[in-house]
């Protein structure tokens, strides 16, 4: 039987985080064994907004494949590769733009949210405006079914969904079909200051980070508003710490609020048992990086083998698409 194929990737913006690792890896590692997975190095993605700073791109890109290794990605399952290597993205990227309206891209909400919240980054550029689109042009190129997303990517999905209708439509053809969204169990981490964990804003915690960088970035996280004293019953779900240990312990989580609740823990106590929790939990994790560092020839030939897999089904694709375009 044809396992159905995924096709996920991640900007080399900076460090990988525990956002990415309970938003998309933990479940990387899982759908590899069902399905055919392709994992991608979004480059052209990261340049849509790091275009200022291109030079970061190339380390970041072998530091975070070096992550998806440690954390389970296995590249005799999976087909790890770089975006800009297969040149057929940005030409469905272009044929895709054609077909799609600039007011679905201008209400767009992760769109007016970036703008918002990214002040140090000029982003009102023709590119990003256009990240969906390219978002659609991934998908499609290798014909992707499913698509493991966070709740903030639905609505780029949706948009890729939209496109694949209009196209069908179109140019008569059921050349794609509209995939269907992933969802991982804990879509969303916050962050060391409630918000979204991102890079964007600086508030994570990196799977590289030491037991001191994390106690001390645990140490410093926002905690419930309304308790004062360590005597005043605590609201865990109104707790940003509360949320890490549902997270990645949800059994070590009922008894967390059980003793928050009973103020018969306080928040520096509880904050030093997350932390603990998350040193031990990113120990092998961290183990099999500094293994895998050694040897970076090897992870080169992996991303090499990726890039040829893509291409084939990608030049296959983009012919088809040509076909239909008379060009």
């Amino acid at each position: 039987m044809t396992k159905k194929r995924i096709l996920s990737g991640m900007r080399p913006t900076g460090k990988l985080h525990l956002g990415h690792l309970v938003g998309a890896l933990a479940n990387w590692t899982k759908l590899q064994d069902e399905y055919d997975c392709f994992f991608m190095v979004a480059d052209w993605h990261a340049l849509m907004s790091e275009y200022a700073n291109p030079d970061l791109l190339k380390a970041n890109m072998l530091d975070n494949v070096i992550d998806w290794l440690s954390c389970g990605v296995d590249p005799e399952k999976s087909t790890i590769f770089i975006q800009s290597q297969v040149p057929e993205h940005l030409e469905l990227y272009f044929i895709l733009s054609l077909i799609t309206p600039l007011g679905l891209l201008e209400r767009c909400p992760t769109y007016k949210e970036q703008l918002r919240q990214v002040a140090n980054r000029d982003l009102s550029t023709y590119a990003f405006l256009g990240y969906p689109v390219l978002q659609a042009a991934d998908i499609l190129l290798y014909k992707a079914d499913s698509v493991p997303v966070g709740e903030d990517q639905l609505p780029h999905l949706e948009l890729t969904r939209q496109i694949v209708r209009k196209f069908n439509h179109l140019y008569k053809t059921t050349c794609f079909v509209e995939p269907r969204a992933l969802l991982t169990q804990t879509t969303r981490l916050l962050g060391l200051d409630s918000r979204k964990m991102s890079k964007s804003y600086n508030n994570y915690i990196a799977l590289t980070d030491t037991p001191e960088v994390i106690l001390k970035k645990v140490q410093g996280m926002f905690t419930d508003p309304e308790r004062i004293r360590v005597t005043d019953c605590g609201h865990p779900d109104k707790c940003s710490v509360s949320s890490y240990y549902a997270a990645f312990s949800p059994q070590l989580k009922n008894q967390i609020h059980q003793r928050c609740e009973k103020a018969m823990i306080g928040c520096t106590e509880c904050k030093k048992e997350l932390a603990a929790m998350l040193i031990n939990l990113l120990a092998p994790i961290q183990e099999r990086r500094q293994v895998l560092q050694k040897d970076k020839k090897q992870i080169v030939e992996i991303l090499s083998a990726g890039r040829q897999k893509a291409s084939l089904l990608a030049k296959k694709t983009i012919l088809e698409v040509r076909g239909l375009l008379k060009i």
